[in-house]
């Protein structure tokens, strides 16, 4: 006899959010309550495409004639894509300001390559390309 572990709702809640994002069924089993009886089966319904995943990794984008900026674009980042001015001052001492569209942050989390000119400061700009 196989035995079941029981989870409590923030488990289940966390797995069933980590199934749903990889396109896995979900089960539900002896769900409590005291009824003696046994559950009702119910007819499958039609399986639906599943969602493409979330990134689950930060894009880090090349930074050219770089001296100590760092361009990162973070996976809720990508997940949910939006209009964003990237600061990417990094480790230098100055900063610079990439902007990137809803469709160049979605372009990105997909793999596809974008490149983008940063802001002029300190008298120069820099190319950054992600992928």
């Amino acid at each position: 006899m196989q035995k079941h572990k029981t989870l409590g709702r923030r488990e289940f809640t966390v797995a069933s959010a980590i199934a749903v994002l990889s396109g896995v069924a979900i089960t539900v089993s002896g769900c409590g309550g005291s009824s003696s009886s046994p559950a009702t089966p119910t007819t499958p319904t039609t399986p639906t495409t599943p969602a493409t995943p979330a990134p689950s990794a930060d894009a880090v984008g090349t930074v050219g004639s770089n001296h100590g900026h760092s361009a990162v674009v973070e996976a809720a980042r990508l997940a949910a894509p939006e209009e964003v001015s990237l600061d990417i001052t990094g480790t230098s001492s100055h900063p610079h300001t990439v902007g990137l569209s809803a469709d160049e942050i979605e372009q990105i989390g997909a793999g596809a390559r974008v490149s983008k000119e940063s802001s002029v400061d300190a008298s120069h700009s820099h190319t950054v390309t992600f992928n």
